[in-house]
């Protein structure tokens, strides 16, 4: 309960007092004076309104204590003001169509002012709840690192006097891709957690589709809305079959395809149609549609190989990544053998990205054991052993190790 109200009662308190340091620091105490009297007092019927009182409360308390703290907030709030009579806030009807506090901040913490990477990792931290590892580990850089560069974002926002308001509707398009890639993130980190004793942490992907859905509904017109929502549905569709009775992953090749949401799979697929339609293709409904291509399939075997491949060559001239390239290789292994993929991501392995990426030595171990190299597979294997994150993923390359 706590993790699900966290991010909602943190946006409402950066709402209310325009500051995201003193917002995330009632908000611990709120939920620290929650775990103090609910065992004893019993759970309040509305718990979601009782922290958020409470924290309201500690904000009063410790404004009224450090009075320069209150001066420095009353200047944030008098900027705020100003810019809104330079770019009037959107009318009743506007807001109404932003449905809840987390997605306006979704929005406020994507300000150009902050650099890319810094805006995505901050609003991961402090509104989807995810831990500094956890952000870490959707970079693939240090914890240290990502901790700087959190903070960072907050010093930012403080010195920059960075106004925390909804955007207008002409600043909306210019801030969605910072706010499909945190959504991305999210459902990123839900699909395959980085850490913990599951494999998919089911929440945070069910929170990245209605987050989706929501971006949808509110810009409609634009097309990679319906592409990002598109790909999560495709591929959340398969969550069921994804794992075995002990939790462990069970690879796409054999997975029980009559497990998948069929339901789900099709609304994905009209989406895809809608993001592809019009103009040139986002990334995102690129993506959707390589996912689109492998819930069609009946097997893998009568899966359209090469057509994913020229999906992943239009997706790598639109982001490049060593990620996709990886994606990519594999690919090319289903169409053209396994030696023709264990060379693309040879030709990887000096990326320092992939470092920390155990799916590239996850994947060179399956081709090289397709090749029959099964010491140089048990190498691969024994790598992406010591960087998996759940315990899960630890099993199954035990057994691949053991096999």
């Amino acid at each position: 309960m706590f993790r699900e109200e966290r991010g909602l009662l943190l946006a409402s308190l950066v709402r209310r007092f325009g500051d995201l340091d003193l917002a995330e620091e009632v908000t611990s105490e709120a939920i620290e004076a929650a775990l103090r009297h609910w065992p004893a007092e019993g759970v309040p019927a509305r718990p979601g309104a009782w922290l958020l009182t409470t924290a309201r409360r500690k904000a009063v308390d410790r404004l009224r204590r450090d009075q320069a703290y209150a001066a420095r907030l009353a200047v944030l709030r008098a900027d705020a003001e100003r810019a809104e009579t330079v770019a009037p806030a959107p009318d009743a009807a506007r807001i109404a169509e932003l449905p809840d506090d987390r997605l306006q901040l979704f929005f406020t913490c994507t300000h150009p002012a902050l650099a890319a990477e810094d805006r995505t990792a901050l609003t991961l931290r402090c509104l989807a709840g995810l831990t500094t590892p956890e952000v870490a580990r959707a970079f693939l850089v240090p914890t240290a690192t990502m901790a700087q560069r959190i903070v960072r974002a907050k010093r930012k926002i403080r010195e920059a006097r960075i106004p925390f308001r909804v955007p207008g509707p002409d600043e909306l398009p210019e801030r969605l891709p910072g706010v499909l890639q945190v959504v991305y993130s999210v459902f990123t980190e839900g699909y395959a957690a980085s850490s913990g004793p599951r494999l998919q942490r089911l929440d945070l992907a069910e929170e990245a589709v209605r987050l989706a859905r929501i971006l949808r509904r509110l810009l409609p017109a634009e097309r990679e809305t319906a592409g990002l929502l598109a790909l999560l549905l495709l591929v959340h569709a398969r969550r069921d079959a994804r794992t075995g009775p002990d939790g462990e992953p069970v690879l796409l090749e054999e997975q029980d395809r009559e497990r998948w949401d069929r339901t789900m799979i099709e609304e994905g697929r009209d989406l895809v149609v809608q993001a592809l339609t019009g103009g040139p293709a986002g990334p995102y409904g690129v993506q959707a549609a390589i996912a689109a291509l492998h819930d069609e399939a009946a097997d893998v075997e009568s899966t359209d190989w090469a057509q994913i491949v020229a999906l992943y060559d239009v997706l790598l001239t639109l982001t490049p990544s060593p990620v996709v390239a990886v994606n990519r290789a594999v690919a090319v292994a289903m169409r053209d053998g396994p030696g023709a993929g264990l060379a693309l991501l040879d030709a990887l392995a000096e990326e320092p990205r992939l470092r920390a990426y155990p799916p590239y030595a996850v994947a060179r171990g399956d081709l090289l054991t397709r090749l029959g190299r099964a010491g140089e597979a048990a190498v691969a294997y024994r790598e992406a052993l010591e960087l998996a994150g759940t315990e899960p993923e630890r099993a199954a390359l035990r057994r691949k190790l053991g096999e």
